[in-house]
């Protein structure tokens, strides 16, 4: 094997590793506090302990893990004053992307408007049939008008935030009336944005956001009181 066919097959098995461990941490099988075992993980993923560093090294930087001399590296908990955090960063940055939007006019709204109605389809009595799926629709479409508002920076900021444990399934703790507003928001933003109305998306982004950050924080408050470890809520 050529050390160019080498380098490349080496940065596969890494990118392969990083997406498992990484997609174990935001889904919650990976809890909070769990330390990582290089061997182990080599031997559940089928790569050397190589790449498997690598993927532990790029989900350190990003956040996901704590390392400590000695001992290795630790999925990290998350609390309170993490959620309030974050959700004050989203509460700056994506209302005013979908404001700039908005001005913009060139997002797609035919794929916001399938987005926002295959969520609604998912929802029966108030509750997600099929929670990982719902997250999934509603990233795409949060991540759609990002990159409508031109800003590349912004978009990649807010990738990073949103898509920590903590929120990464936000939907799995909204309650029925909760749930029925986050959705009923996505069409709002919709109209706002077909009417090129920069004021109106970016105040409906701004309760949006706020409603999701309430929904979860009230739980996350309800959780800790209870004893039950942080991490990504589960349906």
């Amino acid at each position: 094997m050529s050390d160019t066919a080498y380098e490349q097959d080496g940065r596969h098995a890494a990118d392969h590793a990083y997406r498992l461990i990484r997609d174990e941490i935001l889904s919650g099988r990976r809890a909070g506090g769990e330390w990582l075992r290089e061997g182990e993980l080599a031997d559940s993923i089928g790569v050397s302990r190589t790449p498997v560093r690598e993927a532990l090294r790029r989900l350190t930087a990003e956040g996901l893990l704590i390392y400590e001399r000695h001992r290795g590296v630790q999925v990290k908990s998350w609390d309170i004053a993490d959620l309030d955090e974050i959700f004050s960063l989203r509460m700056v940055l994506e209302p005013w992307g979908c404001s700039l939007a908005a001005e913009r006019a060139t997002v797609d709204v035919e794929l916001l408007e399938d987005l926002a109605c295959r969520m609604d389809a998912l929802v029966v009595n108030g509750q997600p049939t099929d929670l990982d799926e719902l997250t999934d629709l509603n990233n795409r479409f949060h991540r759609a008008i990002l990159e409508g508002s031109g800003n590349n920076r912004l978009a990649s900021v807010l990738a990073s935030v949103v898509q920590l444990p903590i929120v990464w399934r936000t939907f799995a703790h909204y309650r029925p009336e909760a749930l029925k507003r986050s959705l009923a928001h996505h069409h709002e933003l919709i109209a706002a944005l077909r009417a090129g109305d920069a004021d109106w998306a970016q105040s409906v982004m701004c309760s949006h956001i706020k409603s999701a950050w309430h929904s979860i924080r009230e739980e996350t408050s309800f959780r800790h009181h209870q004893g039950v470890p942080e991490g990504p809520a589960t349906s």
